[in-house]
């Protein structure tokens, strides 16, 4: 199956693939993908996880143990040759081939090695005719998680809930991280801002855990250690699966107190990013999908990012991979993969800074690997893409956390979620008793007795 350009068709190939995994074929992995290859042999059969290499373990250098790292790549894309590609490339990519110098694209042999641990796989065919969408379409009842709740999706509020609930553990720390936007043209001056976070999911423990109708999707902390106009700000911020109810709270050192934040949510701009990143655009798209009327247009074949272990490289410097225009190409792989098309177009009573959005899901792990956004006037306005790597510690679940927006209008881009230049990687953690991972860490009274004075 290459690229299915006709929407009737690619959706009637959908519809066969969810009533095929709802009969428990042979043919479709646990997730729900078709297991052979493509008919060109370009995409290979899916393999399963990929195994933890040997001599690694949590803190040393993914990058170092990757096990593709003296692959070459088959070829690259360039400004040169794009339109030789272009049926495998979104929208998107081909703009920035078109606006920014240099651009390039180094494309590798495709792996299909993102699986989930056999209790996970339990969990995932538990869902199967058990998980629904409420009377509103927008939220998740009688899930159990970790694990996919709609293998095969068959819209696309499912296939978006399938990567907005993608397995991460318990929770996800980082000790150092980097959220940049890039210069305005004509400067050289970035905004650079290192803060600590920490990201906790109670449904991500071990175990078959039903979903319950108060659960938080995700509570998170951070807080800022630079530039200096920042430092001492920080933030604790909670979504649900069931509600559109966010319960933010900011603390400001200036004032010493904490604020709840009334609307901090959906396009809300975030604070010190000089209105080049709101609050549901971390990894490509994040928060609640109300607004949005959402579907999957179909399948294709799109060179994606994947495997792309130097994006999590914390020995590299921020210079080498955060170039002024884009993030550097010997940083980024892509491999040819099958990927759901879908699309968000804002509805008629809702306001929002995108009229639409289109997002291209891996077909093995519903990750949202590359995406694009549309201004009021239908114009092609950001585009943006995730990094993936196997979870070796999480027993080789794949992950966004990385990212890249580039703002077609200003010629300035956004990065987060970065390790890079930190010198220490991102932790995951299956399980954990900290007090990180509990719900009482992520209230107003608690910012307040952690930050500082």
């Amino acid at each position: 199956m290459q690229s299915y350009l006709k929407t009737g068709l690619a959706l009637a190939c959908v519809a066969a693939i969810s009533t095929a995994w709802a009969q428990s074929s042979g043919d479709l992995t646990v997730s729900g993908a078709e297991k052979a290859a493509s008919s060109d042999g370009r995409i290979p059969a899916y393999s399963g996880a990929q195994a933890t290499p040997s001599g690694w373990s949590a803190g040393k250098s993914r990058s170092e143990y990757s096990p593709y790292k003296s692959e070459k790549p088959l070829f690259s894309i360039t400004a040169a040759n794009v339109d030789k590609y272009s049926a495998n490339l979104t929208p998107g990519q081909v703009a920035m081939f078109k606006q920014i110098k240099n651009y390039r694209m180094d494309v590798y042999p495709t792996h299909r090695d993102c699986g989930y641990p056999g209790w996970i796989q339990d969990n995932i065919k538990k869902n199967a005719g058990s998980a629904k969408l409420d009377a509103s379409g927008d939220h998740i009842e009688n899930a159990v998680l970790p694990g996919l709740p709609f293998p095969a999706a068959k819209t696309g509020q499912e296939a978006i809930w399938n990567y907005l609930s993608r397995y991460r553990g318990v929770g996800v720390q980082w000790q150092k991280l980097n959220t940049m936007v890039s210069p305005r043209p004509g400067s050289a001056e970035w905004i650079k801002v290192v803060s600590h976070q920490t990201a906790y999911f109670p449904w991500g423990k071990k175990g078959a855990n039903q979903l319950a109708s108060d659960e938080p999707l995700y509570s998170i902390y951070f807080a800022y250690e630079t530039p200096a106009a920042l430092a001492g700000q920080g933030l604790v911020d909670t979504f649900f699966f069931a509600n559109n109810d966010s319960s933010a709270f900011y603390y400001f050192p200036g004032q010493r107190r904490v604020r709840r934040m009334p609307s901090y949510n959906y396009d809300a701009p975030q604070i010190g990013f000089e209105n080049q990143y709101v609050v549901d655009e971390p990894w490509l798209f994040n928060g609640d999908i109300d607004r949005f009327n959402w579907k999957i247009v179909g399948k294709k074949d799109i060179y994606v990012p994947y495997n792309d272990f130097a994006m999590y490289d914390f020995k590299k410097s921020v210079d080498d991979v955060f170039k002024p225009d884009h993030v550097s190409a010997s940083a980024r792989r892509y491999e040819l993969h099958r990927v759901y098309e879908v699309e968000a177009t804002l509805k008629s009573n809702m306001r929002h800074i995108s009229q639409k959005k289109v997002l291209y899901l891996d077909e093995d792990t519903y990750l949202a690997l590359v995406g694009e956004d549309y201004d009021a006037q239908g114009k092609l306005w950001k585009t943006k893409e995730g990094y993936p790597i196997p979870i070796w510690e999480l027993g080789g679940t794949c992950d966004v956390e990385p990212f890249a927006q580039y703002n077609l209008a200003t010629n300035r881009y956004v990065t987060d979620q970065s390790v890079i230049g930190t010198g220490q990687d991102v932790q995951y953690f299956e399980s954990s008793d900290s007090p990180v991972f509990h719900s009482n860490y992520y209230t107003a009274e608690n910012l307040r007795s952690i930050s500082e004075r």
